[in-house]
């Protein structure tokens, strides 16, 4: 690994060999419920564990691209952030052995052997991580599964705990730009070989790295969260627990998402008539999701559709065919099917849909101000909407399908699993 000192290789390339612990949705509330001081440095431990080696992996794999790809200044600006976040955490001091003894004193009675619910195989993925491995990926009831009551402890673990937020806070800020920066790294890739296509060991790595940066912000979202829920004891009564809603309601995050697509299409093309977006869902519909992950992956499905819809019919039309978004609810799945008469994609371009930097909208200049936000997105852009989209819906278990009829329309299908215990997909 060039630019770095031999030590720091050498530790990167030592925790690479780990496997990483997968966690469900389910797990993460379970463990969250109550947060204690002790449960939340429960939390830190297993963080100050489990992070290095999502990151070392995460290293290894960006230095083991094609030279032609590794080289580029936007992929070494990408590694560079990767590699200051692992030095900084494996730096990061353990807890005391003060600490850690007045928390094990503080373990509720009869708990010790008290697991977190196990994890189930995640249906979006054919191979199971554990199969695909030849190490053995221990669940992370092998890292934290103690309740610990929230009685009196030394102030020293509140303000570890402090401490630690901070810096997965400045971690979680250094690594906002990773998603445009790693597109400006394949937009210079394609300049320098002269393609306007990314080959399929490109877009797998993608695939990967993205879906390994979804894991490891939900992570460190969730532990900052709960930590600063258990300090003002609010949002709880909304039932939440960190990032995650226990009864997020469908039909209102469907429909914020519906709002915001039609104001950015009306100003994106300055529409007096924006196209009408209808509606179905059960109006008391709840599941235990992330409602910023649905609420991203509705937008971006509506996004394409509005701007289908009004190329087809052009900017000045009186009148544009509805959109229609249906909700079902199943004993595993919500599904949500948004169908649109924008003319469709033809069949030859249907394996292009879910390739990075493919759009058929004409592609603008990655904007600096884009990778304030995980979700900021203009109208059309960058070509990733649609891979991204299917990534998130695939963390928890779902999945993002399309079915297309050229000169009619598209249907686009999002399944989202409603049991909530499947585990991580681990690249």
């Amino acid at each position: 690994m060039s630019g770095i000192s031999r030590e720091l290789a050498s530790k990167i390339a030592h925790f690479a060999r780990f496997p990483q612990t997968g966690v469900s949705l389910r797990q993460m509330v379970e463990f969250g419920q109550n947060p204690s001081q002790g449960t939340l440095l429960r939390g830190a431990q297993f963080l100050h564990d489990e992070l290095p080696i999502r990151l070392a992996h995460r290293v290894v794999e960006l230095d083991s691209l094609p030279e032609s790809l590794n080289q580029m200044p936007s992929v070494l600006r990408v590694k560079r952030m990767y590699i200051d976040s692992f030095n900084e955490l494996i730096h990061f001091p353990k807890a005391s052995e003060r600490i850690r003894e007045a928390v094990k004193e503080a373990t509720v009675p009869g708990t010790r052997d008290r697991h977190l619910p196990g994890n189930q195989h995640n249906p979006a993925f054919q191979e199971s991580p554990r199969n695909s491995s030849s190490h053995w990926i221990p669940s992370i009831q092998h890292r934290y599964h103690y309740e610990v009551m929230p009685t009196e402890l030394p102030v020293e673990v509140s303000e570890y705990n402090r401490s630690f937020v901070q810096t997965l806070e400045k971690i979680k800020r250094r690594h906002d730009p990773v998603v445009t920066a790693l597109a400006q790294g394949v937009v210079e890739y394609k300049q320098r070989m002269k393609t306007q296509k990314i080959d399929n060991h490109v877009q797998h790595f993608l695939d990967r790295f993205y879906l390994s940066r979804i894991g490891i912000r939900m992570l460190i979202g969730q532990q900052i969260e709960l930590n600063q829920h258990q300090q003002q004891r609010q949002r709880q009564q909304n039932d939440y627990v960190g990032v995650i809603c226990t009864h997020t309601r469908v039909k209102e995050v469907v429909q914020e998402a519906i709002d915001n697509a039609r104001f950015i299409c009306g100003d994106y093309y300055m529409l007096m008539n924006v196209p009408e977006i209808e509606l179905h869902c059960p109006r008391e519909l709840e599941f235990m999701y992330v409602p910023s992950h649905l609420h991203h992956m509705v937008f971006e499905l509506l996004k394409n559709s509005l701007r289908a819809v009004v190329e087809l019919c052009g900017d000045e039309a009186d009148h544009y065919p509805t959109i229609k978004v249906v909700v079902a609810e199943g004993n595993e799945d919500i599904t949500i099917k948004v169908s649109d008469e924008g003319g469709g994609i033809p069949r030859s371009a249907m394996e292009h849909v879910w390739t990075y930097m493919y759009t058929t909208a004409q592609t603008p200049m990655l904007d600096p101000e884009f990778d304030k936000s995980d979700f900021k997105a203009p109208l059309a852009g960058f070509g990733y909407g649609l891979p991204l989209s299917r990534l998130y819906a695939r963390y928890f278990g779902g999945d993002l399908k399309l079915i297309s009829m050229e000169g009619y329309g598209t249907d686009a299908y999002l399944h989202l699993s409603r049991l909530s215990d499947n585990e991580e997909p681990l690249a």
